[in-house]
C-alpha cells in the first residue's frame, strides 16, 4: 500500500550505495559460462518510493569483460519494478562506428511484490527489440507469462543460506526467427534480490543456472 514505510530488509533489493552482488552462471553440464557483477551506484528516495541504480558488468568464461551498463530498479508502494528493456544491452549493437546501428526497444516492467504470498499470480512482462545496421535487420523478443509465487523456503548456495521467495514463469523468446520456450524458477531474498535462477526446456531438463556467489555491503 502506498504510504507504507518499508525498511531495506523488507524489500527484495539492497538499498545501500556501494553494495556489490556477484553472480556466476553455469550451462546444463554445470560448466561456468559467464559472470555478472552488480554494484549499487545511486539510491534516490526513501521508504516505499525508491530508485536503485546499478552498474552492471558482464564477464565471459575467461573472466574478460563483455559489456558494462546501468539499470534502475524502482519501488513504488508495495511493488518493485524491473524494466524489461534492461535484459537487452543496446550498446553491444552500437559499437561499430563505421556502420552505426539504430536500435529500438519496447516493453513493460516486470512487477515483483514486496509482500509476496504463496499462490499469488503476477502480471505478464515483455520486451521487444528491432535493430537496423546497414542492410542488416534483426528482431528479438521475450514474453514472460504464467508468473506465480510458489512459496517461501530456505536456500543454501555459495554466498550463504537465505530465506527466499520462489517465483515461477514461462519464457517465450524469439531471436532471428528462432523460437525458444523455457520454464524459469527464480529465488529472491529480502534485502538481497535474486539469489538463484534455473531455466528448463520444454521437457523439464535443466538448461542453465545462475547463483549469487558473493555479497559485499
Amino acid at each position: 500500500m502506498f504510504g507504507m514505510t518499508l525498511s531495506a530488509q523488507e524489500t527484495f533489493f539492497p538499498t545501500k550505495e556501494g553494495t556489490v552482488l556477484t553472480y556466476q552462471s553455469f550451462d546444463k553440464k554445470g560448466k561456468e559460462s559467464s559472470a555478472v557483477k552488480y554494484t549499487i551506484k545511486n539510491v534516490k528516495g526513501s521508504g516505499d518510493n525508491i530508485d536503485i541504480t546499478y552498474k552492471v558488468e558482464s564477464f565471459d568464461a575467461k573472466e574478460e569483460m563483455v559489456f558494462a551498463d546501468e539499470i534502475t530498479i524502482q519501488q513504488r508502494g508495495d511493488k518493485m519494478y524491473f524494466d524489461m528493456s534492461n535484459f537487452i544491452n543496446k550498446g553491444a549493437f552500437q559499437q561499430n562506428e563505421e556502420i552505426p546501428a539504430t536500435v529500438e526497444v519496447t516493453g513493460n516492467s516486470m512487477e515483483i511484490p514486496v509482500n509476496a504470498v504463496a499462490g499469488q499470480t503476477l502480471p505478464d512482462a515483455s520486451v521487444a527489440m528491432s535493430m537496423k545496421m546497414g542492410f542488416i535487420n534483426m528482431k528479438m523478443s521475450a514474453n514472460v507469462t504464467n508468473r506465480k509465487v510458489e512459496g517461501w523456503e530456505d536456500l543454501t548456495i555459495k554466498a550463504g543460506t537465505f530465506n527466499c521467495c520462489r517465483f515461477s514463469s514461462d519464457v517465450n523468446a524469439t531471436v532471428m526467427g528462432i523460437n525458444v520456450k523455457t520454464k524459469n524458477t527464480d529465488w529472491y531474498s529480502k534485502g538481497i534480490g535474486m539469489v538463484k535462477s534455473e531455466s528448463y526446456d520444454k521437457n523439464g531438463k535443466l538448461q542453465s543456472t545462475t547463483e549469487l556467489i558473493e555479497v559485499k555491503k
